[in-house]
C-alpha cells in the first residue's frame, strides 16, 4: 500500500490554535475530523491515518514548534519508510492573497521559516509543498504579528470552503498525482 506523510505546519499551544500561521494544523485538523479520526500524540508530533483509495494517509502535526518542523518530518517520513516523492508539506504563504492554493513539487522556501528548516534538514528542496494564502494586510515590519495573529471576521467567513477545497486537494495528491492534482486542484 502506497504511504504518504501529510505534514501541516503550525505551532502548538492554545495561543496559537486560530492563527493564520496553524494553517497546516487546521487544515489536517479538518481532514482527521472528516474521515472520524483522532490525534495522538507520538514523538515529535500529533499523528493521526486513514485509508483511502488503496492510500494510507498519514497526518502530522509536528510537535517542534514551526521553525524547527524538520526534525518531525524528517523522524516520521525515516519510521514510516515514505519516499520524499509521498511527502506533501502544508504551510501558510503571505505572498498569496486570503484562501488561494498552490501546489508545487519544489522550490524555495520563499521565506517561510518552517520550510527553510525542513530544506535544511532533509537537505533538498525536491518535495511538494502546499500553499494557504493568508494576504499581505500589514504594515511594514508587522509580518509577525499578522501570521500570529487571528483569523478577520469576514476570513473566518469564507474559511470552511477553502478548508473543503485543501481536503480535495490532499486527497487528490495520494490518488491522482502531483501534476494532475496542481492542474485540477489549485487556483
Amino acid at each position: 500500500m502506497k504511504k504518504y506523510l501529510i505534514a501541516g505546519l503550525g505551532n502548538i499551544g492554545e495561543k496559537y490554535y486560530n492563527t493564520r500561521h496553524n494553517i497546516g494544523f487546521k487544515i489536517v485538523d479538518e481532514l482527521a475530523q472528516k474521515e472520524g479520526i483522532v490525534f495522538k500524540t507520538e514523538k515529535l508530533g500529533d499523528i493521526a491515518q486513514f485509508r483511502f483509495k488503496g492510500r494510507l494517509f498519514i497526518l502530522l502535526k509536528p510537535s517542534t514548534y514551526m521553525n524547527l518542523s524538520g526534525k518531525s518530518v524528517n523522524y516520521w517520513l525515516t519510521k514510516e519508510n515514505i519516499s520524499i516523492e509521498n511527502l506533501l508539506v502544508i504551510c501558510d504563504d503571505l505572498n498569496l492573497g486570503f484562501g488561494s492554493i498552490r501546489l508545487k513539487g519544489n522550490g524555495s522556501n520563499g521565506g517561510h521559516n518552517g520550510l527553510k528548516d525542513i530544506n535544511d534538514v532533509l537537505q533538498t528542496n525536491n518535495y511538494a509543498r502546499f500553499r494557504f494564502g493568508v494576504g499581505s494586510e500589514f504594515s511594514k515590519g508587522r509580518q509577525s504579528d499578522f501570521v500570529l495573529g487571528q483569523w478577520s471576521e469576514e476570513e473566518f467567513k469564507l474559511l470552511p470552503e477553502r478548508l473543503e477545497k485543501s481536503m480535495e486537494l490532499i486527497k487528490s495528491y495520494g490518488t491522482g498525482g502531483l501534476n494532475n492534482t496542481m492542474n485540477t486542484c489549485t487556483q
